[in-house]
């Protein structure tokens, strides 16, 4: 199975059966994306809430490939509404996938489309595939639920929002950290823009000297999970 990372919050998981599952997947106005929407297949399409630097380019994506939207109710029925096709979940609630298993938790967060909707609520996305966990936070505050998150969740790989503003800072990313204790965090949504302008070796430095291993992935770059 391998990841890669456009980018900000977006990225491609493509399992060993060859599926592709994409991330938030803001690709074209994303200005440190060296990848656009034409060029990305998708299956599936996993999204953590309706902000339009999560959202991106779904709706290009999932009419060009016939993609499966995976995400919380009101944001599905949004898309349903666009004529994608989508599945309908909610926080605390798990389901079956020809790839794996999804689960959705709470992310303190807000979620309105690019139309200036609000659809449902923020959402971080767990994935398990084989014997492989991924938490992808979506974009969050700090809270003290995912200690519990990680007692219940045995996580392989954390995808952690780091750029401060609109998410968690280093700091709050550092003990969120340790409530999860992730075998492996990697650092997320940071250096998109000036306002979430953050130092990711920082954040290694600083999440490694509390006993957790952090892989800090180059934009673009494609790793083997």
């Amino acid at each position: 199975m391998k990841l890669k990372y456009f980018s900000h919050s977006a990225f491609q998981i493509t399992t060993d059966a060859g599926e592709n599952i994409l991330i938030d997947p803001f690709l074209d106005q994303n200005p440190t994306s060296p990848e656009k929407s034409i060029n990305v297949e998708a299956d599936f399409i996993l999204l953590t809430h309706g902000h339009g630097d999560h959202i991106g380019d779904t709706l290009a994506i999932a009419e060009r490939c016939g993609s499966l939207c995976i995400c919380e109710n009101e944001l599905a029925s949004y898309l349903l509404s666009k004529g994608l096709n989508a599945h309908t979940m909610h926080i605390g609630g798990g389901h079956n996938f020809p790839f794996g298993h999804i689960k959705l938790t709470q992310a303190l967060h807000t979620s309105v489309t690019p139309d200036q909707e609000c659809h449902g609520a923020a959402t971080g996305i767990i994935i398990t595939i084989g014997d492989r966990v991924i938490y992808h936070m979506g974009d969050t505050g700090l809270f003290s639920d995912l200690k519990l998150i990680g007692e219940m969740q045995d996580i392989d790989y954390l995808l952690a929002p780091i750029g401060d503003n609109f998410t968690m800072g280093i700091s709050d990313a550092v003990a969120a950290c340790q409530f999860v204790q992730p075998k492996t965090v990697i650092p997320m949504h940071y250096n998109t823009f000036p306002v979430i302008e953050a130092d990711p070796k920082k954040f290694k430095q600083k999440v490694e000297a509390k006993g957790i291993t952090c892989r800090v992935m180059d934009f673009g770059e494609e790793i083997e999970l």
